[in-house]
């Protein structure tokens, strides 16, 4: 097979991509290969109630109708990875043996979760949540279960706590830090949200791990390093996710933790870009090579190395955000919220006031934001990463949770 535009990936960034090139080059062949089964849906519904309990109805997770790539001329491959690449001779290989030559190659591979390989993890009643099938598992269990098992504290652990309360079951969430999301938060965001989901009813069991998963095919419960045996019906693993690069390591393109980038989502080698969540891109705002799981970030980045792919020469300059919600609770992160030794911490209220935002400085400016129950904060502190404002003469106000952060935005020149 032979196509102009060769897209491995069919999520967000790589339908995207798909879409803006077709939006200015109506006849060039497109081709979206895709490792699962399914056309384009939303993976950010998969962790939403809604979906799981069957308040929205099943298909409207998917975002695009059976005719779309027909009627767009696009050709799709569904089921099928990547194996090999030859980015001399501009040839992808795939898994039952088919090859594809290319001009011009994106890759916006996602991630992969990080699995369990302690004894028993196999079973039936391990769930991961990535997939639309791993989503089906886990609707399909919650509607004979009455107890649950979370493991990790994150986005997923959290919001799958949430789900499953919501769902009526007995649910404790286990981690092996001393308060949840630790080191990533400092220990009065980690004990705040801990707060909401005891209050929301989830047990917490701290600074432990699973040894081992009982039962015969199914799961019967946890072993935990303590000696103490957890009886359950079900168990969510969340413990974070990777990029599967083997095969792109080979063929020469650059990698560290994910494909390396410029700001132009250009690779080391010609004609091949890399978007989404497999991305570590050269951050043209915060100069430094990042890479961030996040829906909106990867469908601008599918857009962007489209045009780029098209001979633009756009940089992507957007301040990444992350939200979650529930529990009578709101998280978000913005930009890169490491704290790291080069970088100081403003704090802005308190958890007492059940309102704490954390603004993380380098340089004398804002790299990023970890903001509790307090999302009015979130547009004018990504306006502020954006345009590198300069905040030492305005840590007083940044610390004082009565000032609103729009009056230190310069004004538009």
């Amino acid at each position: 097979m032979q196509t102009k535009y060769l897209v491995v990936g069919g999520g967000v960034a790589g339908t995207s991509a798909a879409e803006t090139i077709r939006a200015k080059d109506k006849t060039s062949p497109i081709h979206i290969v895709s490792d699962e089964p399914y056309r384009f849906y939303s993976r950010i519904m998969l962790s939403k109630p809604s979906f799981f309990l069957g308040k929205v109805p099943f298909d409207s997770v998917f975002l695009k109708n059976e005719a779309w790539a027909q009627d767009n001329t696009i050709t799709t491959t569904f089921g099928q990875r990547v194996v090999s690449l030859d980015t001399t001779k501009k040839v992808a290989t795939l898994g039952n043996g088919d090859t594809i030559s290319y001009e011009k190659l994106l890759l916006a591979l996602g991630c992969d979760v990080c699995r369990w390989t302690i004894p028993g993890a196999d079973k039936k009643g391990v769930h991961y949540l990535r997939t639309l099938d791993d989503a089906k598992g886990i609707i399909e269990n919650v509607k004979g279960a009455k107890r649950a098992v979370v493991i990790g504290g994150g986005f997923i652990g959290f919001e799958m706590c949430d789900m499953l309360k919501l769902a009526g079951l007995d649910t404790t969430l286990i981690i092996r830090e001393k308060y949840f999301w630790e080191p990533l938060l400092d220990e009065p965001s980690g004990r705040m949200i801990e707060k909401a989901l005891q209050k929301g009813g989830v047990n917490i069991i701290y600074g432990t791990l699973v040894d081992e998963v009982t039962g015969k095919t199914a799961v019967e419960g946890v072993q935990l390093n303590t000696g103490t045996t957890l009886p359950t019906d079900m168990i969510i693993v969340g413990i974070g996710t990777r990029s599967t690069l083997d095969w792109v390591t080979k063929s020469g393109i650059a990698c560290n933790r994910g494909v390396l980038t410029d700001e132009f989502l250009r690779t080391n080698e010609p004609d091949v870009y890399a978007a989404g969540d497999a991305a570590e891109y050269n951050d043209a705002i915060l100069e430094e090579h990042i890479q961030f799981g996040n829906w909106a970030n990867a469908q601008l980045q599918g857009k962007v190395a489209a045009e780029n792919m098209m001979g633009g020469h756009r940089p992507f300059r957007h301040v990444s955000f992350y939200s979650a919600q529930g529990l009578g609770m709101s998280i978000v992160f913005a930009g890169d919220i490491r704290v790291l030794p080069d970088r100081t911490v403003v704090t802005r209220g308190t958890p007492a006031s059940n309102g704490y935002t954390r603004i993380i400085i380098k340089d004398g400016e804002i790299e990023g934001a970890t903001m509790i129950n307090r999302t009015l904060d979130l547009q004018p502190i990504v306006k502020l990463i954006e345009l590198n404002v300069k905040v030492e003469p305005y840590l007083k106000q940044l610390s004082d949770p009565s000032v609103d952060l729009k009056s230190i935005i310069p004004p538009t020149p």
